[in-house]
């Protein structure tokens, strides 16, 4: 094919510029390869993890409650090779509750304290807090507990923190600041439901 001189001087710049550019640039188109297949690595491999997860998780739930050595085993698992799903921290949860039934409260806080480290969904961060906040005020761990409910979390279970705040405060006889808690949660709890009935009992036994 002929070129005319114009085109011939455009094809003898871009064959200088390429000659000082054109591993540079193939070394970032190569990367931009790399880096694609990386990522779609990484989300293969995220879908396997999360499908194997799943899978125990429901082994798990299926499991008779009577056979709570396989239940730990399960969870146990799930939180050592599944972190990164969200499974992990439902089963922590799960296994939490089985150990506090069993009176084996030091390992229910520590699974509660990791789910509520490692979930990766904002509602079970949220009832781990809950359930180990419910837990050290039960201890009597009244700092412990206020401490746990100071913990960001999901503002759908803000009722919920001031209500117990509420019960940790008046069992510190720190009436005013446990009527505060109390109207705080009322503001936030569903007024058609059994738990504001509940909250506004108590507020109403302090004085209000």
């Amino acid at each position: 094919m002929a070129y005319d001189l114009e085109e011939q001087d455009q094809l003898d710049a871009f064959k200088s510029w390429w000659k000082h550019n054109g591993n540079f640039v193939m070394g970032i188109a190569a990367l931009a390869i790399v880096g694609f297949g990386g990522y779609e690595g990484w989300k293969y491999y995220q879908y396997q993890q999360s499908a194997a997860a799943s899978a125990q998780y429901q082994a798990m739930a299926n499991t008779d409650i009577k056979d709570a050595a396989k239940i730990r085993t399960l969870s146990a698992e799930l939180m050592d090779k599944y972190s990164s799903t969200p499974y992990a921290a439902r089963a922590a949860i799960a296994a939490a509750k089985l150990n506090y039934q069993e009176q084996d409260i030091e390992s229910a806080k520590a699974q509660l304290g990791w789910a509520s480290k490692n979930a990766k969904e904002d509602a079970i961060r949220a009832i781990a807090l809950l359930q180990l906040a419910s837990v050290q005020y039960e201890e009597k761990a009244y700092d412990d507990a206020l401490k746990t409910l100071a913990e960001k979390h999901d503002e759908g279970y803000a009722g919920l923190f001031a209500d117990l705040k509420g019960d940790i405060l008046a069992a510190q006889g720190k009436t005013a600041d446990a009527k505060a808690a109390y109207k705080e949660a009322l503001v936030k709890l569903d007024m058609q439901g059994d738990y504001y009935k509940y909250t506004e009992h108590k507020l109403d036994a302090l004085g209000s």
